[in-house]
């Protein structure tokens, strides 16, 4: 695992200046986001809060955004796990309480990095018959069956706002399905094995 950068932890001995826990704790939240570290509006609130220079500011907050990016990627869940991050010489109710907070937030980020991925749609739900499709000519008539499959897609990508979830129609003569179903058939196995593994 990489170590993290010794300016990191003296810029975080910033927060020894935060006028209560909960400030400390809304810093933590606030350093979070991606941008964070940009924002200058954060930056100037942070100055106030804590009577310290923009630059100062702007340091601390990407120290937080640091540390709490590296405890998410690394998935520290415990404790000891984070307190092993800082060096010995930091100061110990303020490691105890940056712990306590990023322990707090972790469950609330992660969800909230896995809801922003990039991902491909997923399947919400489908629904297939069989239809006889006929055809007739002056010599003979014939009948055809096949199968429409109807899927209902979540496009993950899109805005909550928005209708995310688009139907799609298929229709597949039967040696279509024969081969989509053979080759089916073959990803479960494979899935089966590396499940198995």
């Amino acid at each position: 695992m990489a170590a993290i950068a010794n300016e990191t932890f003296s810029s975080l001995q910033l927060l020894l200046k935060a006028p209560s826990k909960d400030a400390v704790c809304q810093l933590c939240a606030d350093s979070f986001p991606s941008g964070s570290a940009e924002s200058q509006r954060l930056a100037e609130n942070t100055a106030g809060i804590l009577s310290v220079s923009a630059s100062e500011a702007n340091e601390l907050i990407a120290a937080l955004h640091t540390l709490s990016h590296h405890i998410l990627f690394h998935n520290l869940t415990a404790p000891e796990q984070i307190l092993a991050l800082f060096p010995e010489s930091f100061h110990l109710s303020l490691k105890n309480l940056i712990t306590k907070i990023m322990l707090d937030h972790s469950p609330r980020w992660r969800n909230e990095v896995l809801s922003n991925q990039i991902s491909l749609p997923q399947l919400v739900e489908m629904d297939w018959r069989v239809d006889m499709k006929t055809a007739s000519d002056s010599v003979s008539r014939m009948a055809v069956p096949t199968c429409l499959v109807n899927m209902k897609v979540k496009d993950s990508s899109c805005p909550e706002s928005s209708s995310s979830v688009s139907s799609v129609t298929v229709e597949l003569s039967r040696e279509t399905l024969d081969t989509m179903l053979d080759g089916l058939g073959r990803i479960r196995d494979q899935l089966s094995v590396v499940a198995g593994k």
